[in-house]
């Protein structure tokens, strides 16, 4: 075998010296605080079934899509799946990419021109920056949630298409932007608003619709991205918007093109997951009460100047050092919850944390423990 490149050795031998090596985690048996399955469809049995059943009685059995999209990929359920999706969130249309990473470097690499800009929220996800470094178009990022500061790189550039870019719920923090007042910025200026739902898709809205639909802002929104690996338990994830912009996306987002497609079982299990929304909402409601139930917890334990404001299935606590934070994470996977330490370079220096997701399946006890010891682990780190 060659030789391992030395400057790449060196770049590993830093992230050790950091504490900040990432590694892939072994599965493990511990009360899930760490996953993004906020709902349990991923773990769901009766989802399985339906889509082993939906399949059967469709007399598609089929391993694999065969090629992309454009080719011989585009079997018959995408249109099916796709038109559900659509009706389920208000959209003229909706076109499945195979994840949210594919996604977001399709539209942020084809969409915005050279002579465009886009200004976006310094907290947007990797995938969203990567998306944008392809693009020809200008990029600036402004400060977190500050329409103030947003309105000001607008007025810098006028008579420019400008696309505004946020999440409904950031990954790292949990919280959530004014939409409304981004809406009526953005429709005062004439700009396309993109929202990345992908943490919002099964926690907000009535049937998990998402927060644009909650706040009835959908026809506000140039575009937005649905991702499926969170909220709805499966893979992949569909951009909403115009027949204009599916047709464009179908055309010129590298991403789609140049991929096979999903399998019919995977996008059966979207279909599937999809009706699984619309009939119960049982599971939404349990993981609202779960969130509510959380922050009351973390504020009786004095926990709540540690965390960031949110009202989400995103609670974040903010545990300043890699060795600090990896050293309190460790503690409570000792004691048997899956709670996760997020390190820098992932978010900046001195914003390390311990990240907790929240579901419809963690009961209140589970919950009280988890912050009884977080509080106890704490507080004696700091003394």
């Amino acid at each position: 075998m060659k030789h391992f490149p030395e400057n790449l050795s060196a770049k590993l031998e830093i992230r050790k010296q950091n504490n900040a090596l990432r590694q892939l985690p072994l599965s493990s048996k511990r009360i899930d605080f760490a996953s993004n399955d906020y709902l349990g469809l991923a773990k769901s049995e009766i989802i399985f079934n339906e889509t082993h059943e939906f399949l059967i009685d469709n007399k598609i059995i089929q391993n694999g899509a065969t090629g992309s999209r454009l080719l011989s990929g585009n079997h018959k359920l995408y249109q099916e799946t796709e038109d559900l999706i659509a009706k389920f969130h208000h959209s003229e249309t909706a076109l499945i990419f195979n994840s949210g990473y594919d996604v977001n470097v399709g539209f942020f690499g084809s969409v915005p021109q050279k002579g465009d800009l886009v200004l976006y929220d310094e907290l947007c996800h990797a995938s969203i920056r990567d998306g944008i470094q392809l693009s020809n178009a200008k990029a600036y990022k402004f400060d977190h949630n500050d329409f103030e500061d947003l309105e000001k790189l607008i007025l810098r550039n006028p008579d420019t298409n400008i696309y505004l870019v946020t999440e409904s719920v950031f990954s790292m923090d949990g919280d959530c932007p004014d939409l409304e007042e981004l809406v009526l910025l953005s429709d005062k200026h004439h700009c396309y608003l993109v929202v990345d739902e992908a943490h919002a898709l099964g926690v907000f809205g009535i049937k998990g619709e998402g927060f644009v639909q909650m706040l009835g802002l959908q026809d506000h929104v140039f575009a937005r991205i649905m991702t499926f690996g969170k909220g709805l338990g499966c893979h992949g994830a569909a951009i909403l918007g115009s027949v204009e912009l599916k047709d464009y996306l179908v055309n010129f987002a590298r991403s789609f093109i140049y991929t096979t497609g999903l399998s019919p079982h995977s996008v059966a299990t979207i279909l599937v997951a999809y009706q699984h929304l619309k009939k119960d909402s049982a599971s939404i409601l349990k993981l609202r009460e779960n969130i509510v139930f959380f922050n009351q917890q973390k504020n009786l334990l004095s926990l709540k100047p540690l965390f960031v404001r949110s009202k989400s299935a995103i609670q974040s606590a903010i545990i300043p050092g890699n060795e600090k934070v990896k050293t309190i994470a460790n503690q409570l996977q000792e004691k048997g919850f899956d709670v996760k330490a997020i390190l820098s370079p992932t978010v900046p220096e001195g914003q390390e944390r311990l990240r907790f997701c929240l579901h419809s399946y963690n009961s209140e006890e589970e919950i009280s423990e988890v912050l009884h010891l977080l509080s106890t682990f704490v507080f004696t780190a700091n003394g």
